[in-house]
């Protein structure tokens, strides 16, 4: 079993972990009483009216890029620099908010591209109904 930092426990708490992360806290906290009773103590702690700048941080998402520069790093047209730290926050960080957000812009990217080969299609099979002037 593993030993993990407050840190971190806080963050499985607050849903900032990747998936794999909290999936082996997850299978951890079935095989391990100890880890359940101090995960419950971390929660009542870091719940309280007790607030620094860390938890701040995270509850507010403060390094979480938003929806269009997600949109613009993925259609590659936002600067290097911000590039480079959009792709550490999505890839490095595991940041699960954002890559949500990025598979949902992914999505609907998709689902633009389909109504357009659609509107194309009908276009095809109705040009020869048109008349000539």
């Amino acid at each position: 079993m593993n030993t993990y930092t407050d840190e971190e426990l806080i963050a499985y708490l607050q849903e900032q972990l990747s998936s794999e992360q909290a999936t082996e806290i997850e299978e951890n906290l079935r095989n391990s009483p100890e880890l359940t009773t101090r995960l419950a103590a971390l929660a009542d702690a870091s719940f309280r009216d007790h607030h620094s700048v860390g938890q701040i941080w995270r509850r507010e998402q403060l390094s979480c890029p938003s929806r269009s520069q997600l949109g613009a790093w993925l259609l590659g047209t936002i600067d290097s620099k911000r590039a480079k730290y959009i792709d550490f926050h999505l890839n490095t960080v595991g940041c699960r908010l954002c890559n949500a957000n990025l598979d949902d812009l992914k999505s609907a990217s998709e689902e633009q591209k389909s109504a357009h080969n659609r509107r194309q299609k009908y276009f095809q099979t109705s040009i020869g109904y048109l008349k000539k002037s």
